[in-house]
């Protein structure tokens, strides 16, 4: 399936009250900052967790910083979502159709093939998050932090230049 194809499928799933998909809300810069605000934090954690040797979880924080920031995007374009492929296609969606000045690298960097592991930063998180490995290669765990930093800084620059 497509971009085009995934966000209708994820439209369809955010219908009802208990939605597991997209759907269509008031623009909330508020609740978008928020969310920025978060990812703020998730970086900040991520750090700390390198610090401390828990780099297991500096990958999920690393991996919610990058998501956080997607998350505010689409509160300001007026959607809020409940499933992270959801997410990361509806951003993808709409810096496609021009609505989102960002670069389709920070669309990669969170979902498509990581040059060091052959993996990405959701699959990455999923395995140290569920599996039993708690320590990380530097190199990809560098790596990882860097793009979450430069991810975060990219969307928050996206986010201010965007219309309500």
């Amino acid at each position: 399936m497509g971009v085009e194809e995934i966000f209708k499928w994820c439209l369809t799933k955010g219908r009802g009250r208990k939605h597991r998909g997209v759907r269509k809300i008031k623009p909330d810069i508020e609740e978008g900052r928020n969310h920025i605000e978060k990812a703020l934090h998730n970086l900040r954690a991520m750090e700390h967790n390198i610090k401390g040797d828990f780099t297991d979880w500096a990958v999920s924080a690393a991996f919610y910083a990058m998501y956080h920031s997607l998350l505010a995007i689409l509160y300001k374009l007026g959607y809020e979502s409940r499933n992270q492929k959801c997410t990361i296609n509806t951003v993808e969606h709409f810096i496609r159709k021009g609505k989102i000045r960002l670069d389709l690298k920070y669309i990669a960097m969170i979902k498509s093939a990581d040059e060091l592991m052959g993996t990405n930063a959701k699959t990455l998180r999923e395995e140290f998050q569920y599996g039993t490995l708690t320590k990380v290669n530097k190199e990809v765990l560098n790596e990882l932090k860097n793009n979450a930093k430069e991810f975060v800084e990219a969307t928050q620059v996206a986010f201010e230049e965007m219309k309500a």
